[in-house]
Parts: structure tokens; sequence; C-alpha cells
């Protein structure tokens, strides 16, 4: 098993860290580039909808 069929597996066992995870990265990102806040809230929400569908099949990604 390579390096990313075990993230990807991760991913899959634990959607909720995934989501904390993404979260946690557009904060670091908005922290530096603030003025592009918009764009990353974007970017991060693109980046859950797309793990959301490859764990599940097209399930929508959970309330927050």
């Amino acid at each position: 098993m390579n390096l990313f069929d075990k993230a990807k597996e991760a991913l899959g066992n634990n959607p909720d860290k995934a989501d904390q995870g993404v979260d946690k990265a557009a904060d670091a990102a908005k922290q530096r580039f603030g003025d592009h806040a918009d764009k990353i809230d974007q970017g991060s929400e693109k980046v859950k909808d797309y793990l959301h569908k490859q764990n599940g099949g097209g399930q929508d990604a959970p309330p927050q």
C-alpha cells in the first residue's frame, strides 16, 4: 500500500477530521493572505465537497 492509498483510507475512516484539517489549513492561509479570504473559503469548500464525493459517492458535507 502506497502513501496515497494510506491517506485515502485515513480520510475515509475520519471524514470529520479531514474537514477539520481543511478548516485549519484555510485559517492558516487566511492569516497569511487575509485580503483573499473569500477565495480561500471558496477553495476550502470545494476541497470538502471533493473529499465527500470521493469518500461516499456523492454524500453531502456534514453541517458545520
